[in-house]
């Protein structure tokens, strides 16, 4: 018997239409992008700044984002298999043996894009914030940078949100008396898909899941999935108040007038964050196992922390 122990299954995919599939992590990313708009819409307002220039700014982020996420996923976490599977890093598929596109290109499956780092969408972002003052020299690189992080922050709740309805980025073993002790059906290293398929004998994956959760034959191995901690929501909901923070320190103060401090803030909270998340995270793998004593999460946080603090700390510099 477990205290408040969850035992979660979720079928990732809202609905197919053909090849296509509409999952809940889709639709999150989605939802993070049209609140980043409605924000940044409210802030343009406020700074009489013109719509047209908020939609080249969205489409510029948006595309940065992507880009930045997935390849930093790549780089970062898994170049060994990228390396040899260069048509993969940005095109929705994954080789499968017994699987085939629109029933034409055999060895492969349609996957939607899956893997994408955190720490890579940042440096994108930046990246494309620069490209975006180079084509409006009216704006400021830390100016935009100042405001973008407002939504970027809620946009990361979004995230994780996805995250934990993908079973993904999972946290370490927990015992099941803790309060948010969480039982990951589908975490691929607990119960592989494959494997799913082989006990339950079910024709689908999402048919074999539900049998491991719901029917009494299959009681032991559901008791053999350990509880884990649910890291996505940890962190998640530390990005909300971070979220309230800035935004408070946007309408309510003066730090929006310091050049660098909100950008600085954002950095500092967000990756401290991250850095303390990683202590109860399952490995996400990349150069951690060579560089020993810290995740491959928190090296890559360091560098933003110290950034970050930098903006802050340094003399005030005031915009025109």
């Amino acid at each position: 018997m477990h205290f408040l122990g969850l035992i979660w299954n979720p079928n990732e995919t809202l609905f197919k239409i053909g090849f296509l599939q509409i999952k809940y992590y889709n639709l999150l990313w989605i939802i993070a992008f049209a609140m980043g708009w409605f924000i940044m819409k409210r802030i343009f307002s406020n700074e009489k700044k013109s719509i047209e220039q908020l939609d080249s700014l969205f489409i510029y982020t948006v595309l940065a984002t992507m880009l930045g996420a997935r390849l930093g996923h790549v780089i970062f976490y898994d170049w060994p298999y990228y390396k040899n599977h260069i048509a993969e890093i940005l095109l929705p598929i994954r080789e499968s043996a017994d699987s085939s596109l629109f029933g034409i290109i055999n060895g492969y499956e349609f996957t939607g894009f899956t893997g994408l780092a955190s720490h890579g969408a940042a440096i994108g972002v930046i990246i494309g914030m620069y490209l975006y003052t180079r084509k409006f020299p009216e704006f400021k690189l830390l100016w935009i940078l100042d405001r973008i992080v407002i939504p970027v922050s809620i946009g990361a709740f979004c995230v994780r949100l996805g995250n934990f309805f993908n079973s993904e980025i999972n946290g370490k073993v927990t015992d099941e008396s803790f309060i948010f002790a969480t039982k990951f059906i589908r975490d691929s290293d607990d119960m592989h898909p494959q494997k799913a398929l082989a006990i339950t004998k079910e024709k689908t994956v999402n048919a074999a899941y539900d049998a491991i959760a719901h029917k009494a034959e299959f009681a032991e191995y559901l008791n053999q999935i350990p509880y884990r901690h649910p890291a996505q929501l940890y962190e998640g909901v530390c990005y909300i108040f971070l979220f309230i923070l800035l935004y408070f320190l946007y309408w309510k103060s003066d730090k929006k007038d310091k050049l660098g401090y909100l950008f600085g803030l954002f950095l500092v909270v967000l990756w401290t964050i991250r850095f303390f998340v990683e202590y109860v995270k399952k490995s996400q793998g990349g150069f951690e196992e060579s560089l020993g004593l810290l995740s491959t999460g928190q090296w890559l946080s360091i560098p933003f922390i110290i950034i970050g603090l930098y903006f802050m700390l340094r003399p005030s510099s005031k915009q025109s």
